[in-house]
């Protein structure tokens, strides 16, 4: 089995990364790749992929593939919508959690109780969850005021809080664009000037699930279900009990990453507001090797991709020169390991990179559009070989099959 990295050698990592982003932003003149404004909206397109991500682990640590994110979220969105435009934002918080928990619970009902495939039950709660809600908007919304049928009345907006004095010193020395000490202060100064209650909230639940699943009891029993829960039924454990807890709590959360996006991305529901980010938390929670930190690794790089495109176009075309110099690097470790295929790719792609920024004064509106998606798929694929599922994720279980 592959070892984890310690947290010394991921710091290192992360040091090594901010150094060689801030030598592009100087090279480039892309000074607003690191802005304080950067920051604050990769941060806020980040948590509700981060949530739907941390939904996924929860489902798929018991056992359960969650592919129903995407219409967890859904449900999330149309109840946190519904309940917050007519009795206040918190309501609506709490409504939109418990509307992706009920999509948790039809997930875990069908695929536990009844055995269906875990596939086939996420996709058809996908397409059930995105039909009832149209059925839904038409009766809830059209003819109320401010209301559409394909859109909900304002929502009034959560708490937003900026640290006093902090924020503004951290902006003054950002705009200094001096190497690294102005790139970690933009970083910084995004997490401390105009923050959602909403946003605090979802980061704190990254490190609570790790406490929670990682060093308590409960949590050694909850996966437990997922790696060998014929060993854990042999134990006393009630894996049903578990796997529905888990996947429950999967639907909260991505329900919850519903809610953000209706009161705290806009302050109203829309339809098709989603737009696939259940799938790309998903794709988080693999590239993080199913684990919180490595899943907000994952999150972050969507919402930093993802925000380009509010942004200067210069920064798109700093980050092909990025992307070379990462394929270079991401060359010379695979022939250390002797995977010469694997390093001719990252060579040609690099190289082509490269030429492209060179030959290029802007990046098409198109690539911009596309940016999050394809960095998506770079990164399953790169990470693909340290990658390791629970080893019951998705395999059908009977009470009392191993005895």
């Amino acid at each position: 089995m592959r070892r984890q990295m310690s947290l010394p050698v991921v710091l290192l990592l992360v040091a090594a990364g901010l150094v060689l982003f801030s030598a592009v932003r100087v090279v480039t003149g892309a000074h607003d790749l690191t802005s304080d404004g950067q920051a604050a909206a990769a941060l806020q397109l980040a948590v509700p992929v981060g949530l739907a991500g941390l939904g996924g682990l929860w489902a798929e640590r018991a056992g359960v593939v969650n592919i129903g994110l995407e219409g967890m979220m859904i449900l999330g969105t149309w109840c946190g919508a519904w309940a917050g435009y007519q009795w206040g934002p918190w309501v609506g918080v709490l409504v939109g959690v418990l509307g992706g928990a009920l999509g948790g619970l039809t997930h875990a009902v069908v695929t536990v109780t009844f055995g269906v495939n875990h596939i086939i039950s996420g996709v058809a709660i996908n397409i059930l969850a995105g039909g009832a809600t149209q059925y839904l908007s038409r009766l809830a919304f059209d003819g109320v005021q401010g209301g559409t049928p394909v859109q909900s009345p304002n929502i009034d907006p959560l708490p937003r809080w900026t640290v006093p004095h902090l924020a503004d010193w951290l902006t003054d020395i950002n705009r200094e664009h001096w190497f690294l000490v102005s790139d970690l202060a933009g970083l910084c100064g995004g997490l401390v000037r105009d923050i959602s209650a909403l946003t605090v909230i979802a980061v704190t639940l990254v490190p609570l699930s790790f406490l929670v699943l990682w060093r308590t009891p409960f949590g050694l029993r909850l996966r437990s279900c997922g790696e060998a829960p014929v060993a854990a039924e042999s134990l006393g454990v009630n894996v049903y009990l578990y796997k529905y807890i888990g996947v429950i709590t999967s639907g909260a959360l991505a329900g919850l990453g519903g809610v953000f996006l209706a009161e705290v991305t806009a302050d109203f529901y829309r339809e098709g507001q989603t737009s696939g980010r259940g799938y790309i938390g998903l794709a988080a929670m693999i590239f993080g090797n199913w684990r919180p930190g490595g899943l907000a690794m994952g999150a972050g790089l969507f919402g930093f991709t993802d925000s380009l495109r509010l942004r200067n176009n210069d920064n798109v075309r700093a980050l092909l020169l990025l992307l070379a110099v990462l394929l270079v690097l991401l060359a010379l470790w695979q022939l250390y390991r002797r995977s010469y295929l694997a390093a001719s790719f990252s060579v040609v792609f690099g190289a082509g990179s490269a030429v492209w920024y060179v030959l290029s004064d802007e990046v098409p509106a198109e690539f911009i559009q596309a940016a999050p998606y394809l960095t998506t798929l770079l990164v399953l694929a790169f990470s693909s070989q340290r990658l390791r599922m629970p080893k019951a994720d998705g395999i059908p279980y009977r009470r009392g099959e191993g005895t």
